[in-house]
């Protein structure tokens, strides 16, 4: 079987991680509790005639994209897949909106093509005219990780040699509201907004587009080699230890050897147990992250958290805004990514230097 490697990252999100090295730019936001993207220069990566009708995920995507490829050095792939939770769901609103507006007449249709979840995936394939496998993953918080399953699957079968994977999700301002009022985001004017000692219920939510060039070689740019993804859709806090350490064992690892681990604390006070009976037992040793007071909560965040993992894999270094705990480490060679949503749809990423 073929191993599978992140050959190149690219990422948009709502901190300046294009142009920058690796998060020396960053700033934890207290104030808001919905982040949005630092948007790069779009013009830059698509046609000012193109820009004009595309919602920000997809402007996002295609340029997360690019970057991942011009990172990887690779002209053209053999499969796009994308991962997102609520797809293009501005274009979704608009459509929605001009139904009410026009009474159901003299609809443009423009919205509706483009609120569809796979736009992303399409308009990435029609831009660098790759005819291969293109498939988008809509499965909540573990969308992402189902494409990086299928992408690993596909490379170990060798049915595909170069595979470019992506999360991306954006903000809607009616959706928002919608979330704000079911309570999946904190309340408005109830900041600061503080991830980690936080006592109320809901996240700070967020948006971006991450995407990876995964190949079957290793080569000078290698970031890392994914060595596994596992997804459990329920567990109870006291399971999550045990999940980890089977799945730590089907790949000959055990707690020990996990140099870092990163967690998705989101803010939401209801559910940080979860983490946090990792943080103070079993992982207390390790060297442990958060990311989500960066990249803030929506469905497809932890693909933000391997875009750092890669990065931390490559450079060996750890940005302090970060780190959960002072434990470090003189080298980092297995990382390991948990992350749940609400309890729900538990996923762990493994990858190695």
């Amino acid at each position: 079987m073929k191993k599978t490697y992140i050959n190149g990252v690219g990422c948009i999100s709502t901190q300046k991680t294009f142009d920058t090295v690796f998060l020396e730019e960053a700033v934890v936001n207290h104030d808001e509790n919905v982040l949005a993207v630092i948007p790069p220069v779009y013009k830059d990566y698509i046609s000012p005639a193109a820009i004009r009708r595309m919602a920000k995920g997809v402007k996002n995507g295609i340029v997360a994209s690019a970057l991942a490829m011009k990172d990887s050095n690779v002209e053209n792939v053999d499969a796009i897949i994308t991962g997102t939770g609520l797809g293009c769901i501005e274009d979704s609103e608009k459509f929605l909106k001009s139904i009410l507006d026009n009474n159901e007449e003299f609809l443009t249709p423009t919205s509706f093509i483009q609120s569809t979840h796979n736009t992303v995936g399409a308009q990435i394939a029609l831009l660098q005219q790759c005819k291969g496998y293109n498939f988008t993953y809509v499965n909540g918080a573990v969308s992402f990780e189902s494409a990086l399953i299928d992408a690993k699957m596909q490379i170990e079968e060798e049915e595909a040699n170069s595979i470019l994977v992506g999360g991306v999700d954006e903000n809607g301002d009616y959706t928002t509201a919608l979330f704000k009022l079911n309570g999946r985001i904190k309340k408005d004017n109830s900041g600061p907004y503080d991830v980690l000692t936080s006592a109320t219920s809901g996240a700070v939510y967020g948006e971006g587009a991450s995407f990876f060039v995964l190949e079957n070689e290793r080569k000078e740019n290698t970031y890392a080699e994914l060595l596994d993804v596992s997804i459990v859709n329920t567990l109870e806090e006291n399971e999550v230890e045990d999940a980890i350490q089977s799945f730590l064992k089907s790949n000959n690892l055990e707690i020990s050897d996990v140099d870092v681990l990163i967690l998705g604390f989101d803010g939401n006070a209801d559910f940080e147990n979860y983490y946090k009976n990792l943080v103070q037992n079993s992982f207390a040793e390790t060297p442990q992250l958060y990311y989500k007071h960066l990249s803030g909560e929506y469905d497809t965040a932890s693909a933000f958290a391997l875009w750092m993992a890669s990065k931390i894999l490559k450079t060996q270094e750890i940005p302090e805004i970060i780190k959960l705990n002072p434990v470090s480490k003189p080298s980092y060679k297995t990382i390991l990514l948990y992350n749940q949503l609400n309890g729900k749809n538990h996923s762990f990423t493994l990858l190695t230097k």
